[in-house]
């Protein structure tokens, strides 16, 4: 009897999740008669959309309606929960660790394939800057916008109830760090939900929130043009966060945040999204990257000169064939990588069935941002679009392109209801520690360790 032919897909993210999900359609035949497997390893039982994140750190989604699982999606697939930390691409093997081996102590195990999809995504990208390590806040994760909104909000209750003067501004402070969708999604959400939160405070204003936002370069959103981020820039500044171009943090040690010209911020908020740089497992593929640290690519998805390998979004530098100016790639944006994914997955499929492969060939169509509620720009097939109409083909897009119908229809329930009802100001920071109270508890109380007198 013949061993299956493998497909290793290594990360559960955009390209990841999708490239599965659209094998295990396009081999339905072969999976059922076991000619061929489909083995996902992904550090998360879901997928995150990550368009969504700032929305639900403002509380507008679920966080629950932000993931996909992939047991349910990936129903043919076989998940493994852990983490690849090397591949040997020439004997086909890949080491993992998972929440097994690390159970078991038996350290990593090998798991041989015959087709190798790597799409581990991106971490983010941090700088030595002083104190950032022990006092920033990444947003990247649903765990990560969670802990963000339940730290706005805990700040809110430190100003409201400290005499301190001080410790108050500290508390009312905000800076974010980088001018990409990230954080400028992520200040306006946050900026909209902590001034309607303000109302609930008898000794909180909107006005005594402060809001900075700070970029290297001189604009921001550079996606959507120059123009629609002149516009973000003054529609930001209006509601009074402080946009600070041409700037960088140069260090956020004891509570304080220092920028390069020379403003000293006291401040217990430092949220970093100052971009993102490839997975570090692909410096232990052996595979060959770019400066940049990507996987170079070809056209068709597959691995430069290395057979029975493959790549996409932001692990892999992908030319892009419909822009006339030579080696230009491919952006390491969502647009491209759901895209690249169902071509990945096809050529997959033809190099098995020994049929002709494609290359992935779309040109950029535009990008829309979220500046709070009721508020957006977008760029789109060269038409401009700003305020109500740029936020509305914002929530339109994103609802489109978000995995599955369960997941768009309890979205745009949630959309429906925030409508009709007031926000939810409430902050659950004990989730992130959960058994503490427990632990309290079962402590033994002061004395208790006493010898008993005789």
């Amino acid at each position: 009897m013949t061993e299956p032919a493998r497909i290793l897909v290594v990360g559960g993210g955009y390209v990841g999740m999708y490239t599965a999900l659209r094998l295990q359609r396009q081999l339905r035949a072969e999976l059922r008669s076991g000619a061929a497997e489909i083995v996902v390893v992904t550090p998360e039982p879901y997928m995150t959309y990550q368009p969504f994140l700032p929305e639900a750190a403002a509380g507008s989604i679920s966080p629950r309606h932000v993931v996909v699982p992939l047991r349910r999606v990936l129903d043919r697939c076989r998940i493994l929960i852990g983490e690849v930390l090397s591949v040997d691409h020439a004997k086909r093997t890949a080491t993992l660790s998972t929440l097994a081996t690390d159970e078991e102590g038996t350290g990593p195990v090998e798991l041989a394939y015959d087709e190798l999809v790597l799409a581990p995504g991106s971490v983010s990208r941090t700088l030595p800057v002083p104190g950032l390590a022990e006092h920033g806040i990444g947003f990247k994760t649903v765990e990560e916008a969670i802990g963000l909104r339940n730290h706005v909000i805990e700040q809110m209750d430190i100003a409201s109830s400290t005499r301190d003067p001080a410790i108050r501004d500290a508390a009312l402070t905000f800076v974010f760090v980088g001018g990409g969708y990230a954080g400028v999604e992520a200040l306006a959400e946050l900026e909209d939900m902590a001034r309607y939160t303000a109302r609930y405070y008898h000794n909180i204003k909107p006005g005594d929130l402060r809001w900075v936002l700070v970029e290297a370069s001189d604009r921001i959103l550079p996606e959507v043009g120059e123009t629609m981020g002149r516009y973000a820039v003054r529609e930001l500044r209006g509601r009074n966060v402080d946009v600070r171009l041409g700037t960088r943090l140069d260090s956020c040690e004891d509570r304080t945040a220092v920028l390069s010209d020379g403003t000293r911020l006291p401040t217990r908020t430092v949220v970093w999204t100052a971009g993102v740089r490839p997975a570090p497992l692909l410096a232990a593929t052996g595979l060959p990257l770019n400066e940049r640290g990507r996987i170079r690519c070809t056209a068709r998805l597959s691995v430069e000169g290395v057979d029975h390998a493959w790549a996409a979004g932001d692990a892999a530098a992908v030319p892009d064939v419909t822009s006339g100016e030579p080696g230009r790639e491919c952006a390491p944006n969502a647009q491209h990588a759901v895209r690249q994914a169902r071509v990945l997955a096809d050529n997959i499929v033809a190099s098995l069935r020994g049929q002709p492969l494609e290359e992935y060939a779309h040109a950029y169509a535009g990008s829309v941002a979220s500046l709070g509620l009721h508020k957006g720009v977008a760029h789109v097939y060269g038409r401009k679009l700003k305020g109500y109409p740029a936020w509305l083909m914002h929530r339109a897009y994103h609802l489109s392109r978000v995995p599955t119908f369960n997941r768009k229809a309890r979205v745009l329930a949630e959309w429906t209801l925030s409508g009709l009802f007031k926000r939810e100001i409430v902050s659950l920071g004990s989730l992130e520690h959960p058994r503490a109270e427990f632990e309290l508890a079962a402590s033994p109380p002061p004395g208790d360790d006493d010898e008993p007198s005789s």
